[in-house]
């Protein structure tokens, strides 16, 4: 029998939230009015009596995360943590979609709104990244206290979701949801708002399936309830939907899918259940309506009962007590496990162990120049000298583990027991081996969710060809300045006879072009380790893709002496001359080989050529002015870029008389290495680049 109970100022609050994002919407001209209607008592809900959560103490470590993955709705998450106390004032209500200083931007953003744990907005990646907040949770949990009974450790905590049609339809939340029900992932909460209404009118014209039968296909515990009552009448339930949520947090060992039949934007005249209400302002005469509706003024705008609301902030008072005893409960296994504790403070800190730079240049002491190794092997090498003294690191690939070299040596996989293969017959729920099947999309949502919801550090891989799969999570990885960490192999027409459907030619180029992600090219063993070591060491906020070779290539003599210091400035030089170069030959991944042979020829004839290594463009651009000048002098306009890709990010270094050695068509079936050769990828064309670049000068 639940001890919730319900009372007039409960009522009024609601009508307060629907009045207030009806102003909001209005006064700011666009926005989506509807949703946060019809949703205020199911939000109201769960911050009043199911988010364990505490206002004073936004970033608590012990409370459950809330994620609005409809980030449309914003309204709806804004006007409760207004109510809570987040500090969050009316005044931030009425800047709702305002100027670049507004707090209440059109969509939820992380970091920038106390009490939102997620950016949201791209319809899916709220429901798929919240999986990866329960994986997080589930991991830190057996990392850090493992033995504890299930609800009685101080890193249990839930995850919940407020999700729609638009979500459910996005195929990324199914990817993740079929993952979910694997997991059995208990803390995770989704519940979703059926209001059958999506912009270009009902949802019917596209989308008419069972979604509780789909989500019990994946192995979900189902529940629902209709706020449309069975003679038409319309009651917003709020006692029965605490009923139903009551039950399903009786079930621990399957993630709950909670849906609610409302009508949007009820009860606005004109507006209840009608396209329009979803995206655009109701107007001054349906705004006013609704509020004669609800029983309150119309004529006065962003209006506030002040009983009601001192009522809703009384949830800070029981945050508090709650976060008091979470204290203590932290307190008392900290003592208890005091190894555990210092590893947690570590992890929180985002501080790496000791014996990790130990543990690289244990790895690199078994370099040997001319060796031929694949930069995916050396990935993978790097990531098996890391795991052992970082146990907080973690991750996986969309079924190509074993291609990708993501497999981490002697971990158990993370899955409960009934799942392990002959393949992977050691399995846990807090195993450190993520399996994500062919399931890119989610695997980027899943690793920014473990990131926004935890203190561990996952990583996923796939073919870099398939990273288009994954783009969307990865720029929101980027636009959240989240440290994803991409492990993308197979990176040019070298990877040989699968053909160009495998062969990424314009990847390069276009993942460039996403802001704050950070695109790391290594040309061999050394600069990958080096690679490896500044990511961690540099512990910024910023995602980075490994971009790696399928194909052995050669561990240089240059990088030995000079990697360690050349890869953290993004480019270096490897070849140079006496005085001033006649030309600068770029290069990045296995073609600085290429570019290297190509100096040395050059100099035989007496030409002075400087060879770079452009590890990472974005690295390169965080330096100095003193020091980019330094490795590509104004002065030296005779340049070469050498990368088997499109040539579009070179241009800003290769000037007005530079050559770019590119491929800029598709790539050809057929054996990797006569690939490279017929697409003009060798040490003649660079030769002939280079001159020609500088008789171009002349």
């Amino acid at each position: 029998m639940t001890d919730i109970t319900w009372s007039e100022l409960d009522e009024r609050a609601i009508n307060m939230a629907k009045a207030l994002s009806a102003d909001a919407v209005q006064h700011a001209g666009h926005g989506h009015p509807g949703s946060p209607i019809s949703l205020a008592p199911i939000a109201y809900t769960l911050y009043q009596h199911f988010i364990k959560h505490d206002p004073n103490d936004p970033n608590w470590a012990g409370r459950d995360r809330f994620i609005l993955s409809g980030g449309h709705a914003s309204l709806t998450q804004y006007v409760q943590l207004f109510f809570s106390g987040y500090g969050l004032t009316i005044d931030d209500i009425k800047n709702f979609r305002g100027g670049a200083d507004t707090r209440t931007t059109g969509h939820p953003e992380v970091g920038l709104t106390p009490g939102i744990e997620m950016t949201t907005g791209p319809l899916g990646q709220g429901v798929a990244s919240a999986v990866g907040f329960a994986y997080g949770q589930r991991f830190e949990r057996g990392l850090l206290d493992p033995d504890a009974a299930e609800g009685t450790s101080p890193f249990d905590h839930n995850v919940w979701v407020i999700c729609g049609e638009g979500d459910v339809e996005e195929g990324v939340s199914g990817e993740a949801s079929s993952l979910a029900g694997n997991q059995d992932l208990g803390n995770l909460f989704v519940i979703f708002d059926a209001n059958h209404i999506q912009i270009e009118g009902e949802t019917k014209i596209a989308f008419a399936e069972d979604v509780i039968e789909r989500y019990k296909a994946y192995g979900w515990y189902t529940d629902e309830i209709s706020f449309i009552q069975p003679d038409g009448s319309y009651k917003e339930d709020v006692e029965g939907l605490t009923a139903v949520l009551e039950k399903a947090q009786q079930v621990t060992d399957k993630p709950h899918f909670i849906k609610v039949d409302t009508l949007i934007a009820w009860p606005t005249p004109g507006k209840t259940n009608d396209p329009s209400s979803h995206g655009s302002a109701l107007g001054e005469e349906a705004v006013a309506g609704l509020k004669k509706a609800l029983g309150l003024d119309a004529a006065q705008s962003f209006a506030i009962d002040e009983e009601a609301l001192a009522h809703a902030r009384k949830v800070a008072e029981r945050g508090l007590e709650a976060h008091k005893e979470w204290d203590e409960k932290l307190q008392a296994w900290a003592q208890a496990n005091p190894d555990k504790a210092a590893l947690y403070e570590r992890i929180k800190a985002g501080k790496l162990p000791e014996g990790f730079d130990a543990a690289i240049d244990e790895l690199e002491a078994g370099f040997n120049v001319g060796d031929k190794v694949a930069t995916r092997k050396a990935s993978g090498a790097a990531i098996n000298a890391i795991a052992p003294v970082m146990p907080e690191l973690w991750g996986g690939s969309a079924d190509l583990g074993g291609s990708n070299n993501t497999n981490i040596k002697g971990a158990k996989s993370f899955a409960p027991a009934q799942y392990a293969t002959t393949q992977w017959p050691d399995v846990s729920p807090y195993g450190r081996q993520l399996h994500f099947g062919v399931r890119e999309f989610a695997a980027g949502c899943i690793t920014n969710g473990i990131l926004l919801g935890s203190d561990t550090r996952p990583f996923s891989g796939t073919f870099f060809q398939f990273a288009d799969y994954m783009r969307a999570a990865v720029r929101l990885s980027a636009l959240m300045e989240i440290p994803n960490l991409y492990v993308w192999t197979h990176d040019s027409v070298a990877l040989g006879e699968d053909g160009p459907t495998h062969q990424p030619i314009e990847h390069l180029a276009s993942f460039r072009g996403i802001p704050q992600l950070e695109v790391v090219r290594p040309a061999d063993q050394w600069e990958t380790a080096e690679a490896y070591r500044y990511f961690f060491e540099k512990n910024n906020t910023l995602p980075t893709a490994m971009i790696l070779t399928r194909q052995g290539v050669p561990t240089l003599a240059e990088t030995a002496e000079k990697a360690k210091e050349g890869v953290r400035k993004g480019a270096y030089v490897l070849l140079d001359t006496d005085g001033e170069p006649d030309v600068i030959i770029m290069a990045s991944g296995s073609e600085v080989q290429w570019a290297v042979a190509a100096g040395k020829q050059l100099a035989e004839e007496g030409i002075k050529a400087r060879v770079i290594s452009m590890v990472s463009m974005e690295w390169f651009e965080e330096q100095d002015e003193e020091y980019k000048e330094g490795i590509l002098p104004a002065s030296v306009k005779a340049r070469v870029s050498v990368e088997a890709g499109l040539a579009m990010p070179w241009y800003k270094y290769l000037g007005t008389y530079g050559k770019p050695v590119s491929i800029e068509q598709f790539g050809l079936q057929g054996d990797g290495a006569q690939n490279m050769i017929d697409l003009g990828i060798t040490t003649e064309h660079v030769v002939e680049a280079a001159k020609a670049s500088i008789e171009s000068t002349k």
